[in-house]
């Protein structure tokens, strides 16, 4: 009985947090229809923010004004900042712009943490609420931390009602959710609303950030992850319904609670650490999705550039030359950098097809190319190519597999429910996995017969030659059928269908496509390195995580098969830069996210925009300049309907009207059909 009051206890404890964080959430996307990625990294910056305002060891101030400063005043204003600066501008973005830059916020948030309070170099804690005081109920002891909680989570959800419901605001606010446009007729301003919403959002963030701080070390990852697993207990309620995010919090908790008590007679692959991605991936599919991200999503009109054969020959042609001479300029790790960065972009082209091409997002890349490093350790790790055919032919099925309960899925949800399977990769299978966890896992290079890619300028054009095909590859599918077809589900499923599409099976393909090609990029990274682990395959943790480089992937220009190559290269090359100059050493920590930031303002990437500028520079330079207004601005005057022959404003009436032809008055407002003319 003491066990099962004690469970009761400790998960209630983690479903008060969880819930007060799925409050932020909710509130957050009901106003602005954007979804927070960057939601746990709030609140892991906040709990810092209250750590330097009270600790001894930084500035400290009395606990009850730290906590006024963070919770009132920073964390509103963050929230205020993040939304006029960046929410404000993805009302009408593609729903890929709408997930990455919250992503590359989260990734700017955890980024900026690390330079400001360095994990290496700073030992924090913060302490729990009336340390040391209890109360003892049915033998259990409750800690007075936990009953600040539990008030904590009443508190919000009694505030929450009475705000929603109970004054003027909380009516603008669900009038917002309902219709931003009929809310602005009746006076509202959805600006400001939203401007609230996300000070509000983000103040219940730190509040949720402060409490679970205690019961952790202050860590930037193991803080951002523990808020992230919110995303569940908000995905109940369809991140509309708060009564429900409290039932999702309450069974989360009491699950997780449940899974570290006896993990022992559970499957290995339900734990504490995996039940909040377990519960996420099957919300995602049992909760029907919310009409509005369904029917009110911006098409993706991003362009898809389309090179000549000439173009990607040449390319790929001065490519392979430059991985030839690399090896004799640089070494050490600068050129273990350069074919690191080369196994990413065989990973981040796996991206290519899948969500440049279909318009399907997919956040686990690494993960599949974790799953084929596993395969290669297994079958392959003494340099035997033939494991490769297992590697790509294994990592297909997965990725199908992975793809066919998420085959209803799309946006935002599909978006989350790669984002489980990555995060239950990193917390269940890769870890099973003998030296696999332990980053001990070895691997030899690659050899057939008397031929091996023993030395690192062989393994290195390997590792080019590898990319080279699949780009071409990839080029090819492009112009082909499958292509055309990947390109018209991306604009629209519904007309596909109507047409006889099979969406299905499309789906299938393009998801076992991207699998394998991010598996074999994981597999021939296990050569390079000759030694991996789940470091290098996680979302958030380790030196080279996987949400950057889809960020990467993405600024680099996410239908290019340039831009997989810039985001590989430039992910893997920051901290070299940072490591041989000093004092860019912030900026190239930060850089990964600010790049994610900056699709805002550029959602066709940065080779994309390159490459137009230089062209129309060159055009200048030749005197073929085209007229100023190109780009977008004439895109649209093209689409736009010729302007009326008349306008009501100007029609003449009374006296002024004597003599005037009305003829063309009556042609525009349809009197003249049907009239009777009778010839003089």
């Amino acid at each position: 009985m003491n066990d099962l009051l004690s469970l009761l206890v400790l998960g209630l404890a983690s479903a008060a947090i969880y819930a007060v964080a799925a409050s932020g959430l909710v509130v957050t996307y009901t106003t602005s229809g954007i979804f927070n990625f960057a939601h746990g990294a709030v609140a892991m910056v906040s709990a810092f923010v209250y750590w330097q305002l009270s600790s001894p060891d930084a500035w400290g101030l009395p606990v009850p004004v730290a906590l006024v400063l963070t919770l009132f005043v920073f964390a509103p204003g963050l929230g205020w900042g993040i939304d006029r600066l960046l929410m404000r501008r993805l009302h009408d973005a593609s729903p890929m712009i709408r997930i990455v830059v919250p992503i590359g916020l989260l990734v700017a948030l955890i980024q900026v943490a690390t330079v400001i309070w360095p994990p290496g170099e700073l030992t924090a804690s913060v302490p729990l609420f009336f340390a040391g005081r209890s109360v003892e109920l049915g033998g259990v002891v409750i800690e007075y931390h936990q009953l600040v909680v539990f008030a904590a989570a009443i508190a919000v959800a009694i505030g929450l009602r009475i705000l929603l419901y109970g004054t003027r605001i909380g009516v603008a606010m669900r009038a917002v959710v309902d219709s931003r446009e009929l809310a602005a007729l009746n006076g509202v301003s959805p600006d400001r609303v939203s401007g609230l919403a996300w000070a509000l959002g983000c103040s219940l963030a730190a509040l949720a950030g402060i409490l679970v701080a205690p019961i952790l070390k202050l860590d930037q990852t193991q803080l951002t992850l523990l808020v992230i697993n919110a995303y569940a207990v908000a995905m109940v309620g369809r991140l509309r319904s708060l009564p429900m995010a409290a039932v999702g919090a309450v069974i989360l908790g009491l699950s997780r609670e449940a899974a570290s008590r006896y993990d022992e007679s559970l499957p290995f692959w339900i734990t504490k650490d995996t039940v909040p991605a377990l519960m996420l991936f099957v919300v995602l599919l049992v909760v029907p999705q919310e009409k509005a991200s369904v029917f009110r999503d911006q098409p993706d009109r991003s362009s898809v550039p389309d090179p000549s054969w000439r173009t990607v020959v040449l390319g790929c042609i001065g490519l392979v030359v430059a991985a030839l001479v690399v090896p004799a300029v640089f070494e050490g790790r600068t050129l273990d950098a350069v074919g690191y960065g080369m196994a990413l972009s065989i990973v981040a082209l796996s991206l290519v097809p899948l969500t440049g091409f279909a318009g399907q997002i997919s956040l686990a890349p690494l993960a599949f190319a974790g799953i084929g490093a596993v395969v290669m350790y297994r079958w392959g790790s003494d340099g035997n190519p033939l494991a490769l055919v297992a590697v790509v032919a294994l990592c297909a099925a997965v990725g199908a597999l992975v793809a066919l309960p998420a085959l209803r899925l799309k946006g935002l949800y599909l978006a989350l429910s790669t984002f489980a399977f990555a995060l239950f990769c990193e917390k269940a299978v890769f870890p099973n996995v003998d030296e696999f966890s332990q980053g001990d896992a070895s691997y030899e290079r690659l050899h057939l017969g008397p031929w091996t890619a023993a030395s690192d300028r062989s393994y290195l054009v390997l590792l080019t030659v590898a990319f080279v095909v699949l780009a071409l590859g990839v080029t090819a599918l492009r112009r082909g059928p499958m292509g055309r077809r990947l390109q018209a589900m991306k604009d629209s499923p519904a007309a596909c269908a109507t047409m006889g599409l099979d969406l299905t099976a499309l789906k299938l393909e393009v998801f076992a496509l991207s699998a394998a090609i991010a598996g074999l990029g994981g597999a021939l990274l296990g050569g390079w390195r000759g030694k991996l682990g789940t470091e290098q395959f996680s979302l958030l943790a380790g030196a080279l995580p996987g949400l950057p480089l889809v960020l990467l992937t993405v600024v680099g220009g996410i239908a290019a098969v340039s831009g997989a190559l810039v985001g590989g290269l430039a992910l893997a090359m920051f901290p070299e830069i940072a490591e041989a100059v000093p004092a860019l050493a912030n900026l190239m920590t930060v850089l990964p996210g600010l790049a994610g930031i900056s699709l805002a303002a550029n959602p066709d990437g940065a080779v994309a925009q390159t490459v137009a500028q230089v062209g129309a520079a060159i055009e200048r330079l030749r005197g073929q300049a085209p007229p100023r207004d190109t780009g977008p601005a004439r895109a649209l005057a093209l689409l736009a309907p010729a302007a009326p022959s008349m306008v009501p404003e100007r029609i003449a009436v009374g006296a002024s009207a004597a003599g005037v032809d009305l003829a063309a008055v009556d042609d525009e407002t349809g009197l003249a059909w049907g009239r009777c003319r009778v010839d003089p």
